[in-house]
């Protein structure tokens, strides 16, 4: 297969999982250009071209641990949680607006999950890799990728009943009020 059509054909579900991982455009372009820096220089290797999008989604996977080694973590939690308050000059849409709001605080309350739950989460529900797809990608037993997929729902739906109030107003338009901290 043609580098440039695996490259068409990749790079918009590369680009997503990374920055759903990462939460920065500068550092997802150059997580993309490594990525696809490495498929190129490694497609030769690949045995069985039925397996090119989990080996691909391997090596993204592998660099975005590399970068998160080298951050300090402590650093990036509290980053995630300080960063990206969007400014909006002149909301087209109230609805949409808030629900591109509530999508942000479900993000946020994500970002506060392990990030081996966050990925599962990403592959499966964002990305739509199935259980085996994602055991190849994570170099896991499909059964883990159930159980922590499992785990991380539920660890998510803890953190967002203890975190928000869900109330549908009078346009039906679900709403995410945050709850005050309890400290």
């Amino acid at each position: 297969m043609d580098f440039w059509d695996i490259y068409d054909k990749h790079y918009k579900k590369v680009r997503k999982f990374i920055y759903v991982l990462v939460q920065d455009d500068w550092v997802a372009d150059d997580l993309i250009q490594e990525t696809f820096i490495k498929v190129q220089k490694s497609l030769h290797q690949l045995r069985e071209g039925s397996k090119l999008s989990s080996w691909i989604f391997r090596i993204v996977y592998n660099l975005c641990q590399d970068h998160f080694r080298k951050m300090n973590q402590s650093l990036k939690s509290e980053q995630v949680l300080t960063e990206k308050k969007e400014i909006l000059a002149e909301p087209i849409f109230q609805k949409e607006l808030e629900q591109h709001q509530m999508g942000r605080c479900v993000q946020d309350k994500i970002r506060l999950l392990p990030e081996s739950y966050q990925t599962v989460l990403a592959l499966f529900d964002l990305m739509g890799f199935s259980h085996q797809e994602i055991a190849g990608i994570l170099d896991i037993s499909v059964e883990n990728v159930k159980v922590r997929l499992h785990r991380a729902r539920k660890k998510l739906k803890t953190i967002l009943e203890e975190n928000c109030r869900f109330e549908v107003d009078e346009r039906n338009v679900l709403i995410c009020d945050p709850v005050a901290s309890k400290n």
